[in-house]
């Protein structure tokens, strides 16, 4: 079965930076959009970063431009999510998801993506 698997989570002070990784098994990541979404609490999901993995176009929100940044590395079918400068309000679970289909704008956050992964959280203090 398709399996993507988020790590990477954890707790960092304000300021601080994390990593996400999200690896995928019985999946190549060739020609995917891959998509950063997160959760808080009593909130709805909201896109974070997105990445079209033949061309490298990404988008993210306007919330975490300039401090995330979405990457890939095909020799591990890995995408990451670099997050620099955190706030407490990047405070949620993070979660991975993948569909073939191209993307690179807003409208994508509306993807029907086909697979998710079972999230990661980030906690901001």
């Amino acid at each position: 079965d398709v399996q993507l698997v988020e790590s990477g989570g954890g707790s960092v002070q304000a300021g601080g930076s994390l990593t996400l990784s999200c690896t995928a098994s019985g999946y190549t990541l060739s020609s995917r959009c891959m998509g950063w979404f997160r959760q808080a609490p009593g909130k709805e999901r909201e896109g974070v970063a997105l990445i079209y993995t033949a061309g490298g176009n990404t988008y993210y929100a306007d919330s975490v431009k300039g401090r995330f940044t979405i990457s890939h590395d095909f020799a591990k079918n890995t995408v990451y999510l670099q997050m620099n400068s955190l706030k407490p309000e990047d405070t949620a679970m993070y979660y991975c998801a993948a569909k073939r289909i191209r993307c690179g704008g807003p409208s994508h956050w509306r993807i029907d993506f086909g697979y998710w992964g079972q999230g990661t959280q980030v906690t901001v203090s």
